[in-house]
This record gives C-alpha cells, sequence and structure tokens, in this order.
C-alpha cells in the first residue's frame, strides 16, 4: 500500500510542478502618468499612482512589481495612451478625456457636465454597465481601462476677470479640457488643452486668461491664486472626475487570475483612498487661498449656470448623434443618471437642506 500511494504521488508530481511555476512567475510593468513628478494625487500621496503601485506589489508579495514615470521622465505628457497601445509600456495614469480626438465616448469615462458625482459615477462604472462599455470601447485597440482615483466635484476655475454674465466667456482664452471644452467653444471660448505643468505660466503672462485644474489644494501647489484672483465654483463641468488606469490588453492577458485580481482591488481602493484624501484637504486650503492669499471665491451667477446647462445638453446630444460608440455610452449614462438622480433626490438632498 505504501509503494502504491509513492507511485501515485510521484506520478502526480510532473503535472502539479508547472502549476507551481506559473504561480511563482514575476512581472516587471512600466507606468507612465500625464502628470508631472511631485503632483499630489496624480502622482504620490494616498490613493495615487505610485501608491497603487505599491499596492500592487505589497499584496503579491513582491510577484508584480510597476515602475513609475511621471511626465516627461520616459515619454511627454500626453502620449501615454499610445505608448500602451502600442506596448512601449504596460500602464498609463491619465483621465480618458484627454483621448477625445481617438475616441469621442471615452469622455463620458471622466466626467460629464452636469453628470454625477462620485457616489453615482462610481455606481454607474462598477454595478452599471460602465465598465463593461469601457472594455467594449477599448477592447478592439488592444487596451483595458480600470478606475483608480476621483477628485470628487472640481471648481469651476480660475479667472484673471469676474464673471458676472455669460457674454463675459466671449472670447477668452481658458485651459479647460473634455467635454466642458466644447460647451465652452460653443459659447465662443478659445479652448486650450494644457497638461498640468503648464497652466501656471501660460496663466501668469496672459497666454490664457482662464484655467480649470482641481480643486484648492492642488491650485493652490500650482500657484494659480498668484496668476488670477478670481475663482468659481459650482463644479457644473465635472461634478467628479475618474482618474484612468490604462493596461495594455495584451500585457493583462497574460496576468495569472490571482494577479489580474490585485491590481483590480488595488485600482478600486485608490479610488476610494484618493477621493476621501481631496475631502479631507480641500476645506483647510480654500481657507488658506481666501483669507491669506487674496483670492476672491464665489459661485457663478445663476444665469450664467442656466445658459452653460442648456448649452450643454444642445453639445451632449450633437455628439452622441455624430458617433454610435458615443450614442450608446451616453444613453446608457443618462439613462442610470436619471435613475440615481432619483434617489438622491429622496437620499442626499434632503440631508443637504436641513
Amino acid at each position: 500500500m505504501d509503494r502504491r500511494k509513492f507511485l501515485a504521488a510521484a506520478a502526480a508530481a510532473p503535472l502539479a510542478a508547472p502549476s507551481i511555476a506559473r504561480a511563482q512567475t514575476s512581472f516587471a510593468w512600466k507606468m507612465t502618468n500625464a502628470y508631472g513628478p511631485g503632483s499630489p494625487f496624480y502622482v504620490e500621496g494616498p490613493g495615487s499612482p505610485k501608491d497603487f503601485c505599491d499596492k500592487v506589489a505589497a499584496m503579491s508579495g513582491g510577484r508584480m512589481t510597476i515602475q513609475h514615470f511621471a511626465a516627461g521622465e520616459l515619454i511627454p505628457a500626453l502620449e501615454g495612451f499610445d505608448a500602451v497601445r502600442g506596448g512601449a509600456v504596460e500602464m498609463n495614469a491619465a483621465n480618458a478625456y484627454f483621448w477625445a480626438g481617438k475616441l469621442p465616448a471615452a469622455q463620458y469615462f471622466t466626467t460629464v457636465p452636469f453628470g454625477m458625482n462620485f457616489q453615482g459615477m462610481t455606481a454607474w462604472l462598477y454595478h452599471g454597465g460602465g465598465m463593461a462599455l469601457w472594455d467594449e470601447l477599448y477592447e478592439p485597440l488592444g487596451l483595458k481601462a480600470l478606475p483608480m482615483g476621483n477628485t470628487g466635484v472640481q471648481m469651476t476655475g480660475w479667472f484673471r476677470e469676474p464673471i458676472e454674465s455669460i457674454a463675459d466667456f466671449k472670447d477668452l482664452k481658458m485651459r479647460i479640457p473634455g467635454l466642458a471644452g466644447k460647451v465652452y467653444a460653443a459659447l465662443g471660448v478659445d479652448v486650450k488643452l494644457l497638461p498640468g505643468g503648464e497652466i501656471f505660466p501660460a496663466l501668469e503672462r496672459g497666454v490664457i486668461d482662464a484655467a480649470e485644474f482641481v480643486g484648492p489644494y492642488q491650485d493652490r501647489r500650482l500657484g494659480l491664486h498668484d496668476a488670477a484672483k478670481y475663482y468659481y465654483t459650482t463644479g457644473w463641468h465635472e461634478p467628479s472626475n475618474v482618474t484612468e488606469l490604462l493596461i495594455n490588453k495584451a500585457a493583462w492577458d497574460t496576468l495569472p487570475a490571482d494577479l489580474q485580481a490585485i491590481v483590480s482591488t488595488a485600482a478600486m481602493a485608490c479610488n476610494l483612498e484618493s477621493h476621501t484624501w481631496c475631502e479631507a484637504n480641500n476645506a483647510a486650503a480654500l481657507k488658506d487661498l481666501v483669507e491669506n492669499e487674496g483670492v476672491i471665491a464665489n459661485t457663478l451667477p445663476q444665469d450664467v449656470v442656466d445658459e452653460l446647462k442648456a448649452v450643454t445638453q444642445k453639445v451632449l446630444e450633437e455628439g452622441a448623434a455624430a458617433d454610435p460608440a458615443t450614442k450608446k455610452v451616453h444613453d446608457a449614462f443618462m439613462a442610470f443618471k436619471a435613475e440615481h438622480d432619483s434617489w438622491a433626490a429622496v437620499s442626499e438632498k434632503p440631508l443637504y437642506t436641513l
């Protein structure tokens, strides 16, 4: 009996060994980034891409390591899409709306003007079919994406002169990406797409008259308050803002299931941690800007917001009509938003009016 058990175990050993070997295979990847060295949230700190890389290494026991390169350290800021697609690197951290010229529908996976907040956007992605649509859009290009961060609601931006009517946008030169840029363009704004590191010098020199970036903490770090003093809010243009983890699909498919789960879980953890970090730091930063830096913080006039909303609806409908992929994503997004809005009207809205 002992001899038979030994022979059976010996016969099984060659079959088990390859499985063990595959499980222990290590992966050394590279990640580029659209944002410059040292940028909080977008590069380093809680929930950042660097934090994501650290989480993956720790969770995998070192079986998967990801070397991070900020903008300019390996490739220019906005070339990550092509670098990942071409296989030069396996990952890139940015925002999907930077790829609007290649895939107009991708913009919906960053933010939609007058769209959903962090809760609604995250619910749509994880539980409302958003991720499946993202995969459907990217897979033909050999790409996969995961949400890896969210700023929450953003500030309207910095202006060198006050905004008192919709006419004040006419001929304004403004840094603003995404669908909101198309809305502003429809109002006569000269829209500029600039990486974060180029915003301050352009605003300071008068190359642009206004700029949107993120919120008080990160805007203060860029020194935008030293170039413009009028700081507006409503968050109409970006009620939330998703950081995209872009992955080469062929490389993704080489990962064993446990490492795919680790990458997905680390990205989900960063999505939550980055957002709560923003929520924890913006209040003190705004107070400092107003009390110590002479910033004039205001809400956009209601008639301006009303006009922006009307133009937004027109721009979104035109974009959906022009591209079948955009229409599919647009319709799905808006259908989920309607459902989420009905619940928020019962849950969140009454709470805010107490």
